[in-house]
């Protein structure tokens, strides 16, 4: 069987608000449906192709109403007829979304004898602000006595279930077990904030689609705030780093500071069979060249990216010294570290404009982001090759391994 190869022709992101923070008003579809708008402008004078079908990440669904994709979809103007699927793979959501794009078009499910030209959208979108507390005990009754809130963030993002810890104790387990030390994460730390703070001094993220704040008009009648930047990367006084105290056990290593935060936000990207892509007049970004997911221990997450890229990477029929830039999901600082330890990365070409601890974690929409910001790091430093990596809660990870066309 002949493979088509798929391409990404437009990304698009919203900016990463902070925790309550100016995107706080707006569910996980409607910044999804902000970046699929986003995505479908960016496309230039040649017109968009029909779209088939989306597969949008979002993780903390409770509250959020049925099919989050279709809400995000339909809320973005697209037509009735796209089938939309929601995909929830912890952290790796968002990237995961579009490997399932990648494998439809590859098999040939996205052509339509009636339409000459078909794409599929792929993102992740999260509202961490408007998760919900659960109120368990309600249905059953609570007779007599207090009733305890359960927070939907920790128990279905950042909480494992297996080992019934919060995932900040699994980190601290990787920095023990590689000798990882508390002055490593907040060194690493302070330079992902060096980093994000130079892009944003660079405009490298010129993805980012300007949101409405929370009134569109001010009381006065004139325009309301544009929320067009990451709220995370100068927030933070990094002096104070060291002595933030540890946040998950009493001599432990890792803190709010070397660690990401969480945030709200959504992207979403538009791909394409690189043949309709070109017969139709589109310039492709980039060729999805291979991807791979790969699990282990649950408590191990952290060091999962060190399985998944080596397959990915076998796929594309590369080997680690082709991959000339990295994207590794900071969910907290020592992930870096251990996998850049683990791969034999040169951390120079590793989340070149920072990462997650320093622009933020929204763990639906995190895969899908890096993917772009890999884009923008090869695009910007003239690279071809380039591969990101995320863990995922349970003991897993995902890879892309991208090849840079424009």
């Amino acid at each position: 069987m002949n493979r088509s190869h798929a391409v990404i022709v437009s990304f698009a992101r919203t900016p990463i608000g902070k925790f309550r923070g100016s995107l706080s008003h707006l569910t996980a579809p409607q910044l999804g449906s902000v970046a699929i708008r986003g995505a479908l402008s960016r496309l230039g004078d040649a017109g968009v192709p029909k779209i088939v079908e989306a597969y949008m990440g979002n993780v903390l669904q409770a509250g959020v109403g049925q099919a989050p994709c279709r809400q995000a979809v339909l809320g973005a103007g697209l037509e009735e007829d796209v089938v939309c699927t929601t995909v929830n793979k912890v952290c790796a959501s968002g990237m995961k979304s579009i490997t399932l794009a990648a494998q439809t078009i590859q098999l040939g499910h996205h052509k339509r004898s009636h339409h000459p030209h078909t794409a599929l959208l792929a993102g992740g979108m999260e509202s961490m602000s408007q998760t919900p507390h659960y109120l368990p005990a309600s249905r059953a009754g609570t007779p007599l006595g207090h009733s305890t809130l359960i927070d939907g963030i920790v128990r279905d993002g950042l909480w494992d279930p297996y080992d019934d810890v919060h995932m900040g104790d699994c980190a601290e387990k990787c920095a023990v077990d590689y000798g990882i030390s508390r002055e490593d994460q907040d060194r690493y730390a302070a330079e992902s904030y060096r980093r994000a703070r130079e892009g944003m001094d660079m405009n490298v993220w010129e993805e980012i689609v300007p949101v409405d704040g929370p009134t569109k008009k001010n009381r006065d009648g004139g325009d309301g705030e544009l929320i067009a930047c990451d709220e995370e990367p100068y927030s933070v006084n990094l002096d104070k780093l060291p002595s933030l105290r540890p946040a998950f056990q009493k001599d432990g290593t890792v803190t709010a500071g070397n660690a990401s935060s969480i945030n709200d936000g959504a992207a979403a990207l538009l791909l394409m069979d690189e043949n309709q892509a070109l017969d139709m007049g589109l310039t492709p970004l980039a060729r999805i060249r291979g991807y791979a997911d790969a699990e282990g221990p649950p408590a191990q997450f952290t060091t999962a990216p060190s399985k998944a890229v080596p397959m990915a990477v076998q796929r594309a029929g590369m080997t680690l010294n082709d991959v000339e830039y990295h994207e590794i999901n900071e969910a907290f600082s020592v992930v870096a570290i251990v996998n850049c330890m683990l791969l034999n990365l040169d951390m120079a070409r590793v989340n070149v404009f920072g990462g997650a601890v320093s622009m933020g974690h929204p763990i639906g929409m995190s895969g899908a982001r890096i993917v772009g910001s890999l884009y923008d790091v090869l695009k910007r430093s003239g690279a071809s090759v380039g591969c990101a990596s995320i863990c995922n809660g349970g003991g897993g990870a995902s890879a892309i391994v991208l090849e840079r066309l424009s």
